[in-house]
Order: C-alpha cells, then sequence, then structure tokens
C-alpha cells in the first residue's frame, strides 16, 4: 500500500496537506469511519480519494452534484485514477458497461454514482442509479463508501 504522502504528492501533486487532512486520511485508512466538516475548496474531496487510492478494492462516491462528480472524474482519469460515473448524463448502454466493468473487477479505484433524490428512497426503486449502487454495495464490497456532500445524508 503506498503512503498517503506518497499518494499525495505523486498523484495529486500537493507536497503536504493542509489543515487536518493528513489525520483524517490516516483514520480512513485504518477502516475508521469519519465525518469530515469542511467549507467549499476545503480540501474534503482527497480525504476520501487518498484512501481510497491506499487501499486495494472499491471506492463508491455517492454524490447528487452530476456536474461536480463529472469535474471530479475528469480530473481523476487525467492523473491516471481508473475513475468512472454513473448518472443520468450517460446512456443507458454506458451505464450498463461501466457497471459491468465494476462487478467483474475491471472498474478499479472511484466510480462516482448520482443519487438525484434523498439517499434512503430511490433504493427502493428498481432500475434507478441508486439502485444500481446498492447493487454495487452489495456485490463488490467497496473499500470505502462517501457521500459527497451532505445533501445525500438523511
Amino acid at each position: 500500500m503506498a503512503s498517503p504522502h506518497h499518494i499525495l504528492q505523486q498523484v495529486f501533486g500537493y507536497k503536504q496537506f493542509r489543515h487536518q487532512q493528513q489525520a483524517i486520511v490516516e483514520h480512513v485508512i485504518a477502516g475508521h469511519d469519519a465525518l469530515v466538516l469542511m467549507p467549499t475548496g476545503g480540501g474534503k474531496s482527497l480525504c476520501y480519494q487518498i484512501p481510497a487510492l491506499a487501499r486495494d478494492g472499491l471506492a463508491i462516491v455517492v454524490s447528487p452534484l452530476i456536474a461536480l462528480m463529472q469535474n471530479q472524474v475528469e480530473a481523476l482519469q487525467q492523473l491516471g485514477v481508473n475513475a468512472a460515473f454513473l448518472n443520468s448524463s450517460l446512456s443507458a448502454e454506458d451505464n450498463s458497461r461501466i457497471t459491468r466493468q465494476v462487478l467483474a473487477g475491471e472498474r478499479g479505484s472511484i466510480p462516482y454514482s448520482a443519487v438525484t433524490q434523498p439517499c434512503p428512497l430511490p433504493f427502493k426503486n428498481p432500475g434507478t442509479f441508486s439502485s444500481t449502487l446498492a447493487v454495487h454495495i452489495t456485490w463488490v464490497s467497496p473499500n470505502l463508501i462517501n457521500t459527497e456532500p451532505s445533501a445525500c445524508l438523511v
């Protein structure tokens, strides 16, 4: 497993953590839960992206913010991270392809899934993105699940 500092420097290009990021990252890498509240631009994303890359397996990020999700995935892909997203901007074929890749273990690191309603409700409705997310959680046992932002928490 690569160290958090190594990932911070080699993948993201930062020399040091800001504020409480290092303590949060180490806490999450150790397998502990965390509730992280930071202002916009405070570095929350690194608090789950670095642990996702440091630990083996799949991390899932749940977000209702499709544009932010797409921007983060594009940025991660440019950094060489095997990231993907599932949301309503993709065709059914693309969503199915990515889902198959995740279930087959071909999609590593950080898939992002869009939940555009309060989280508990869509899990009950087959065929929605969050029911697809529920399949991911059930069948692939992710190493990390993150909700971004707290709009997903009910």
